[in-house]
This record gives C-alpha cells, structure tokens and sequence, in this order.
C-alpha cells in the first residue's frame, strides 16, 4: 500500500507559475511597492487579500517542500512564494464567490484530499515512534542470505501442456535434437521461447520447488530425464552454467532492507486497525 500526501489542487497551475505573470506582468504607477514577506518564525500574515489574512503557516508549508526540491531558503524564494499564495488566495475567493465550494463534485475532492492528508500524517508519525532497528535489519539481511544460498544456476526449459509432449521432447533430445531449437517451436513460455528457452542467471528459490530441486541436480550440459512438474505445466530442463552469488554487502541494502521492514510493518498495522473496525 502506497500512501502520497496531495497538495496541489485539482487543474491548478504549476508552482510559481501564477506569481511569475503576476511578477511580469506591469504594475499601475501609483500603486505602492508590494510588501516584503515576513521572516520564518513571525506570526504577521504574508498578506491581507480583500480583509483575508494569509497565514505565515502556509508559507513555511511551502518553504518547506520547496527545500525539499532543492530551492534556496532566501529572500527571492520567499518572495515568489508570497506571490504564489497570493494568487491562490484570489482565485480561492472568486471559487467561493461562484459557489462551487458546495458543488458535491468538490465537496467529495474535499473530503478526499483532507483523508488522505490525516492518513499520511497519521502514518508517518507512527514510523517516526516506530524506527527499524539495526537488529532487525541485520536478520533480515542474514535471512535473505540464507535464502539466496551460494550459488546461482543459468538453465533453461522447454514448457509444454501435459507430460507425454514433454516425453516426447526428451526423446528427440536422445536423438541429438538442440534444446534451443525445440524450444523456440515448442515452449510455451513466451518470455524465454525466442532465446531458446534461457532463463538467465537465477538463484533456486527464484523458481518452484519442483524446478528448483531438479535443476540443483543437474551436472552442467545435461537435461533432466524425466518431465518436472510444476503449476505451470511440464517442464524440460537443462542445465548451462553454475556460479558462486555475488551477495551485495550490509551497508549497499541497508537503505532498502529498513524500507521494506517499514512497509512491512505498516501494512501490519492498517491490517490490525480494519481487524479491531466494525465494517458493515
């Protein structure tokens, strides 16, 4: 489950587009010099629309995503920022004006947008209560390990639909038959058929256990003897290559190891939540 916090409005314009033609656009001459934005940490509005007070809240909102895009946190960003809610703030007004605060289409993005902000801030703030710790990291990473195994094969299969077409392909093996050729005419499975059934470099446990435990068997260059079944059908296989796994390091799957932990943990916890709600 993927959860994104949403703050742009429905069909509004990219960010600093509106106070860019503001700042372009001319300016009556005796209209006076347009206020400076307030400091970070001052409680003056950054503006007062039509007797509406602009919080300086919204503006450190702002400034904080703008940080997190990489924009400077000075004079001229805050300026253009100023802008921007400025023009937010008018064309909210007219919408208000016309009415279609009430429309049910709205109301409905309304109420979406303001969930989703709740179930985000929510979430976030039990990830920030609830850390992965290294301890958890590193039993994952050794389970993974472990998982993996030490070596990875390169084989490849000839798919067919039941047991007798694949005695029959054995057969034409026996007969000096090229396992890549019969793969192309036979196998089923698309994704390895046009390159003659090679299936790249796997580790066991990528496969079925079926696959798996009769591949591991295999000196390199030799086909099983007997069809393999799988959920998939009946397989032929053969056996390329064997190599040792090159596992990645602790500190190069940190990063992704603690983000999946963290998603693990907090798909447990909506599914405890829905278990604990009455739904009807």
């Amino acid at each position: 489950m993927k959860l994104k916090l949403f703050a742009a409005a429905l069909l509004a314009l990219p960010l600093l587009a509106l106070a860019q033609d503001a700042k372009d656009a001319p300016k009556p001459a005796a209209k006076p010099a347009a206020k400076a934005p307030a400091k970070s940490g001052s409680k003056e509005p950054v503006a007062t629309v039509n007797g509406v007070a602009v919080p300086q809240s919204r503006m450190e909102f702002m400034m904080e995503q703008q940080r997190g895009r990489g924009s400077p946190d000075n004079q001229q960003t805050r300026s253009m920022m100023r802008e921007e809610l400025i023009n937010r703030e008018v064309v909210t007004q007219e919408a208000q004006k016309s009415g279609l605060a009430k429309s049910a289409e709205v109301q409905a993005q309304m109420d979406i947008a303001r969930q989703e902000i709740l179930v985000g801030a929510y979430l976030r703030d039990w990830v920030k209560k609830h850390p992965v710790s290294d301890t958890e990291i590193q039993q994952e990473y050794e389970r993974a390990r472990a998982q993996t195994g030490d070596k990875e094969y390169r084989a490849r299969h000839i798919l067919v639909d039941n047991e007798d077409q694949a005695k029959a392909l054995i057969a034409d093996l026996n007969k000096g038959a090229k396992f890549d050729e019969l793969a192309k005419k036979n196998s089923k499975d698309a994704g390895s058929k046009e390159r003659g059934g090679d299936l790249d470099w796997n580790v066991p446990s990528a496969f079925d256990k079926q696959f798996s435990d009769a591949m591991v068997k295999l000196d390199k260059g030799k086909y099983t003897a007997a069809p393999v079944q799988t959920r998939f059908g009946f397989h032929v296989i053969q056996l390329d290559d064997v190599r040792p796994v090159k596992f990645p390091g602790m500190e190069e799957v940190k990063p992704r190891i603690a983000q999946q932990i963290q998603q693990h943990k907090v798909d447990e916890l909506v599914r405890g939540l829905r278990a604990k709600a009455k739904v009807e």
